[in-house]
């Protein structure tokens, strides 16, 4: 990743070596960090050439264009092209998880973690939109392992989000179909605007997430009160 975007990683980890999951998003898996700044090399290139040229454009000669390294010491560690952007793609996805898992771990209601997580998240894809896009956009093509593990990292995040029960009014309980609705309609129009090339602009739509996220489960003043919060 980028110089912010791999900074807002590394103040996840306690120390180095392993970043582990709070409560915060339940089922996160345990991110490993990679060990090998070969192996980083190449899936940093591999998220970036797909973000940037797009998966089918995406060769292992592109990548090591990217990374400057010999091809030899792309199969040292993965066997071919569709690999690679597996490990990458599972990767990517654990760093912006431990970056919304740090910044929500420091609030202790679910309104204020979902606001601290999300803000960090937005913040990350606009300094690093293309890295972004190799996650988001670029996993369209990639087959059927990539979108199940997309699949899951959304499950993830709709889990986060119906802990909101926890806090809400229970005589007005949203129908179980709400948190995977949240979820998928941030995720559409994050992914609509990664794919139309969009480079910035994202910490922007924080607001109006917060009112999306919150109304279902505490009503529209609370909704309103959170967008106003979120400009802040």
């Amino acid at each position: 990743m980028g110089k912010q975007a791999a900074t807002n990683v590394q103040a996840g980890a306690e120390g180095t070596g392993t970043i582990r999951a709070v409560d915060a998003l339940p089922h996160s898996p345990t991110l490993e960090l990679v060990d090998s700044p070969k192996r980083e090399r190449i899936l940093e290139g591999m998220l970036r050439a797909v973000g940037d040229e797009g998966y089918d454009a995406t060769s292992v000669r592109t990548v090591l264009d990217r990374t400057g390294l010999y091809r030899q010491a792309f199969y040292d560690e993965f066997a071919d092209k569709d690999a690679c952007y597996l490990a990458a793609l599972e990767a990517g996805i654990a760093q912006f998880e431990a970056i919304a898992i740090r910044a929500a771990a420091s609030q202790e209601t679910w309104r204020g973690q979902l606001r601290a997580g999300l803000a960090a998240l937005l913040d990350a894809l606009d300094a690093e939109p293309d890295y972004g896009r190799g996650l988001l956009v670029g996993v369209h093509a990639a087959g059927q392992e990539a979108l199940e593990t997309r699949a899951k990292a959304m499950k993830r995040a709709a889990e986060f989000i119906d802990l909101a029960r926890d806090e809400a009014d229970q005589s007005e309980s949203p129908p179980q179909i709400a948190p995977e609705g949240i979820v998928a309609g941030i995720h559409a129009i994050v992914h609509s605007r990664l794919s139309t090339g969009a480079d910035e602009g994202f910490r922007q739509l924080l607001p109006e997430f917060m009112y999306f996220a919150v109304l279902p489960y505490f009503g529209a003043e609370a909704a309103s009160e959170e967008m106003r919060a979120a400009r802040l």
